[in-house]
């Protein structure tokens, strides 16, 4: 057991931790009050390989390991978690549903595409009455000459209004429950179909959060995503993946709160004596750092398994599930520690208190992940 990093990891720590403090740091706050969409900084990751991290190079991907991958995302959310947001839920959803359940043709004319980034991709599964029960999805997609036609809507969509690319799940045969929910291939244009309302948010807001509709949308039969009823069950392997980048964005939001916490502490005085000196800051910084590094090893444990071909479930509903309740924890202890200033805009803990809550909630709320984990540990009795 090796709890070393490789000096190719260490380098592309570095890298996109340099990327960005140069391209992200100095836009954070604007595109945060703006709820602008960083196009530009998308494109760059893109050639920097990170929206085709965990793609093999037969498809323009980089490669990459899910260790690698975690590394990516929790730098990139250390610094701005809506970029952190953009990239996992290209990578971890749209692209690698198309890869695990794509045709050989599906690939080839998708992928290269969206792991260079001249492609962005959404997936959509969440409807306004289909959260947490997916089971409950109502868009349908019927039989229609030699294609499927999509009606119906999706709410919470990643990256909705700046994709090309979008894999949506559609029921097919309601009497087969869960068996009968089939994901599609959308392209952005395609007719009866485009982005809805765009949703303000409480954070995360330079990531695109958003409807998408389908009225009348007629797809080629083509278009259909692995197998007829089968959307739902791939989607729940693609979850097992996606889960271990919310865990890493949550360390990332948590270690970001963490390091602005700790430089404030040795930098502000009261009672004469820099705070970092009192012990109940000592003590928040303590369980801060050790949560921290807590949720990281928990996170590498499941990346590692995923890199190694093993099933996640169970490993990565628990990285996510500590990872992102730490991470409330750890961003509501860096503005105590900011105090008033905690609750300034200026200060960098402010934001991460706003963005870090979506990782209790998206790609499954933490109580479906304990539901998820109580499964997997009652099933291995």
């Amino acid at each position: 057991m090796n709890f070393e990093f490789t000096s190719e990891q260490s380098q592309l720590r570095r890298t996109i931790r340099e990327f960005a403090l140069a391209e992200i740091a100095p836009h954070v706050l604007e595109w945060d009050e703006t709820q602008t969409f960083p196009a530009e900084v998308v494109r760059k990751l893109g050639e920097l390989g990170c929206l085709g991290a965990i793609f093999p190079e037969e498809y323009g991907g980089a490669g990459l390991t899910y260790i690698d991958y975690a590394l990516i995302i929790e730098e990139l959310a250390r610094v701005d978690p809506s970029v952190a947001l953009i990239v996992a839920a290209h990578n971890s959803l749209c692209t690698n549903h198309i890869y695990l359940a794509g045709s050989d043709e599906q690939k080839r004319r998708y992928l290269p595409r969206l792991t260079s980034g001249e492609w962005l991709g959404c997936w959509s599964l969440t409807e306004p009455d289909a959260g947490s029960d997916a089971g409950g999805t109502r868009t349908r997609a019927t039989p229609d000459g030699d294609g499927w036609l999509l009606e119906g809507s999706k709410t919470f969509c990643t990256n909705a209004h700046n994709a090309q690319v979008c894999v949506a799940m559609a029921v097919t045969d309601r009497l087969a429950a869960h068996h009968g929910i089939s994901a599609f291939i959308v392209d952005a244009g395609t007719p009866g179909f485009r982005a809805g309302k765009k949703e303000n948010k409480l954070g995360m807001r330079a990531s695109d959060t958003g409807e998408v509709i389908f009225s009348g949308c007629r797809v080629p039969a083509g278009q259909l995503l692995g197998k007829a009823g089968e959307g739902l069950v791939d989607s729940l392997r693609i979850l097992d993946g996606g889960r271990i980048s919310i865990a890493a964005l949550s360390i990332g939001c948590a270690q970001g709160a963490y390091d602005a916490a700790l430089k404030y502490s040795k930098q502000r005085k009261q009672f004469g004596r820099f705070i970092s000196e009192f012990q109940a800051i000592q003590h928040k910084l303590v369980d801060m750092a050790t949560e921290i590094d807590a949720a990281r090893l928990l996170t590498l444990r499941a990346a590692a398994m995923k890199d190694q071909g093993r099933r996640v479930t169970r490993e990565s509903a628990m990285a996510k599930l500590f990872a992102s309740e730490m991470a409330v924890r750890a961003c509501n202890e860096a503005v105590q520690i900011h105090g008033g200033y905690g609750f300034i805009k200026d200060y960098p803990v402010e934001k991460f208190y706003r963005d870090v809550k979506l990782c209790t909630i998206g790609e499954g709320t933490s109580e479906i992940q304990r539901l998820v984990i109580a499964r997997q540990l009652l099933q291995n009795q």
